[in-house]
């Protein structure tokens, strides 16, 4: 039985020492980075391996391809995608387009994603940004501004990436639209009331709580626990994400290596399992924080095996139809807000 994380390698390619480690560990998935995607052919060959470590064809593999600066399949090599606020600046403009447009977009990421053997998409980011969010953090990386347009958006992205042979991911649960600092840097407190989080952040997460796959944010929700952060806080995880949003989808941590976190990794995830996530996101570790990491794991079973388990089930065939038209058509679509 695999163990309830997601690895990378530190390099372009795996390392002697990292084939022994997923060998003996087994992780669920693993995780790819710009270092892993010079060219299709690379991450295609990079993935392979990837599987053929743990001996499982079906082995998840995550990426970010947002669109836009969160990018790590990106040009040259790769077709260049418009950040995620074009598509809420299109619905200004009109609505219908707009949903097009994004379901089109989501479709043609998954699609250049599962072309390489990566099959989840960490899309769409369902965030709520107010008006003095760290732009680092949210800025153009957010839909919209509205929690509807979001939700209405998010939607077709999640449609989308299931169409191009990708998982989507939503994230960052249970919402990091008020932080105001970078998570990967310092640790955001939000002291909103929770009549405030109940209106404006977490409808889009609620009206998406049927996705198969969702990711936790590094942020402290002081309404509801002041004292650890959403990853961390069994609070905020079955109160909030499972209670509250109605989010039953295999839950994975945002990055553990974060500087929003804080101690040693192993305490980390043991942390993050004792909260009520499902997989530990272990991102950009080295080969010694892998080995710390590693006693800390556990298996992926019962409810949360039953979860990726069903996750893994909506993963269907895709028809690999010439893309070229579809990318005519999206841009069609994006002009006028482009313009």
């Amino acid at each position: 039985m695999p163990t309830a994380a997601v690895f990378d390698c530190e390099g372009p390619r795996m390392s002697a020492e990292e084939k022994a480690f997923f060998r003996d560990v087994d992780p669920w998935g693993f995780i790819v980075f710009a270092r892993h995607c010079q060219s299709a052919d690379a991450l295609r060959a990079h993935c392979d391996e990837l599987r053929e470590a743990v001996g499982r064809e079906d082995a998840p593999i995550l990426i970010d391809q947002e669109g836009g600066r969160v990018a790590r399949m990106a040009p040259p090599a790769f077709p260049k995608h418009p950040a995620p606020a074009v598509f809420g600046e299109l619905w200004r403009l009109d609505p219908a387009k707009a949903k097009e447009a994004a379901r089109l977009n989501a479709r043609l990421l998954g699609r250049m994603a599962s072309d390489c053997g990566v099959t989840l998409n960490c899309v769409p980011m369902l965030d709520v940004p107010q008006i003095d969010a760290d732009p680092a953090v949210i800025g153009d990386r957010a839909i919209a501004r509205h929690p509807e347009i979001i939700a209405a958006l998010g939607a077709e992205a999640v449609a989308g990436s299931l169409e191009g042979g990708a998982l989507p991911v939503i994230k960052h649960l249970p919402g990091h639209g008020r932080s105001l600092c970078d998570s990967h840097h310092d640790l955001p407190r939000i002291a909103a009331p929770k009549e405030d989080l109940r209106a404006t952040d977490f409808p889009p997460f609620r009206a998406l709580r049927d996705a198969p796959l969702g990711m936790t944010g590094h942020l402290v929700f002081e309404a509801y626990d002041d004292a650890r952060c959403a990853t961390l806080s069994p609070v905020v995880i079955e109160e909030v994400v499972r209670g509250e949003i109605g989010f039953d989808g295999l839950l994975f941590t945002d990055d553990l290596k974060m500087k929003a976190l804080r101690g040693p990794l192993d305490a980390r995830i043991s942390g993050a399992y004792a909260a009520g996530c499902d997989v530990a996101c272990c991102c950009n570790f080295t080969m010694d924080e892998k080995n710390e990491a590693g006693p800390a794991l556990r298996p992926l079973d019962g409810r949360a095996g039953a979860r990726a388990a069903a996750a893994l089930a909506l993963l269907a065939p895709v028809e690999r139809d010439d893309v070229a038209a579809h990318y005519e058509r999206l841009d069609a679509l994006l002009k006028p807000a482009l313009a």
